[in-house]
């Protein structure tokens, strides 16, 4: 399976969903589009799109942050549902899904930093690809927006914080609020680029300082997202 990473800042690194192409012999590329480099100018030659998440929304501007073009991104997604390849969104990256699909992004009820649960709906327990995840399964988060929904999609999972964690836009097209691919190490790299940020935030219910998300266990949620993306190639190669 042929992999392609859209990272947005070094310090969203793409965690987990790397160690799983890794470990199951898949090939990945990548446009980190920090460093100029280009978007792939069409879904060809990809299997899996992983779009990551960053400090920027869907309503920034190239004047605003010259490295990232919402529109262009977007068109990408849009060509890849087309095309019939998977597609996952995490955080912004679900949140350029739902724009894509005419879907407007929102603000979060909550910004929501750290380590905290997440409770699947009817809707998730019923999708062969999350069922494994149980009813309630602890996952990590860093935002403050969610993304929309279109007419057809389905919320697969909510929290205390947040009513859109994960969202089904299609058979093959998954967007998640939440990051399940979390490492120690990706949350140094978070920690290092918000730490003035984070010390501004100490009121906020669901929001941890450092301390605690270095105190986080994040191999459990890794594994559950394993099993969603083997279920989710599983599910591409079936449809192939």
């Amino acid at each position: 399976m042929q992999v392609h990473f859209l990272v947005h800042e070094a310090f969203e690194a793409p965690g987990a969903y790397e160690t799983w192409v890794r470990e199951r012999g898949h090939s990945a590329s990548y446009s980190r589009v920090y460093a100029q480099e280009p978007l792939p100018t069409s879904a060809d030659g990809m299997d899996l799109l992983v779009v990551l998440g960053g400090p920027q929304s869907p309503s920034t501007t190239l004047e605003e942050c010259p490295h990232f073009d919402a529109a262009a991104e977007c068109a990408l997604i849009r060509q890849c549902i087309s095309a019939g390849k998977a597609v996952v969104g995490v955080c912004l990256g679900a949140q350029l899904m739902g724009e894509a699909l005419g879907a407007a992004c929102e603000h979060s009820p909550h910004k929501e930093i750290g380590n905290f649960p997440i409770r699947l709906t009817a809707a998730g327990l019923a999708n062969d690809k999350l069922a494994h995840f149980g009813a309630s399964l602890e996952v990590g988060h860093w935002h403050s927006d969610m993304p929309g929904l279109t007419p057809t999609a389905q919320v697969l999972a909510s929290s205390e914080g947040c009513p859109r964690q994960i969202i089904e836009y299609g058979a093959l097209a998954y967007g998640f609020q939440c990051h399940m691919e979390f490492t120690p190490e990706v949350i140094e790299l978070l920690i290092e680029a918000s730490a003035p940020e984070l010390a501004t935030l100490t009121a906020h219910r669901f929001v941890q300082q450092p301390a605690a998300l270095r105190a986080n266990g994040y191999a459990a949620m890794n594994q559950q997202l394993f099993g969603f993306l083997d279920k989710l190639a599983a599910a591409y190669a079936a449809s192939h």
